[in-house]
């Protein structure tokens, strides 16, 4: 049996994410040889998200607030959320979020997903759908007629 512990798993950023987006994370699922879901544990800083508001097509999430009052935004407006509090994105416009630290000390988060292939990200923020695998994003705005390069037209 592999175990981890949420308070105590080290974090990594990748240093190519943008400021507003460098949030530290571990991925739990290969360190617990999962493959049916996913688990990650984010810190927040202050003025940090873990990514842009979206909304998942083939998987739920599930975010367990840990440490800190992250700020989520959802289609309703947004609430400060408290550590033990637990908060379910389903599928569909419905599950949109983005959490953001919005306090001066740090936060820890952890998500959980389904890890259902191929699965669908919208960002209606910024118009833009990514799907994964093959892990592209494309522009809405781009959408084309179906037949378009089928019938020679």
């Amino acid at each position: 049996m592999s175990d981890v512990n949420v308070y105590d798993v080290a974090s990594a950023a990748d240093a190519g994410d943008p400021d507003g987006y460098r949030t530290p994370y571990a991925r739990l699922g290969p360190l617990l040889g999962a493959s049916a879901l996913g688990a990650t544990v984010y810190d927040l800083a202050a003025g940090q998200s873990v990514c842009p508001y979206h909304y998942e097509h083939g998987n739920e999430e599930w975010l367990v607030v840990l440490t800190g009052r992250p700020t989520l935004r959802h289609p309703e407006g947004e609430d400060e959320l408290a550590p033990g509090d637990v908060v379910c994105f389903p599928e569909g416009p419905e599950g949109a979020h983005k959490l953001t630290n919005k306090r001066p000390e740090p936060s820890r988060v952890l998500l959980l997903s389904t890890r259902k292939e191929p699965s669908v990200a919208v960002y209606p923020d910024s118009g833009k759908v990514g799907v994964w695998p093959p892990g592209k994003l494309f522009r809405l705005v781009d959408a084309v007629d179906y037949w378009v390069g089928e019938t020679g037209a």
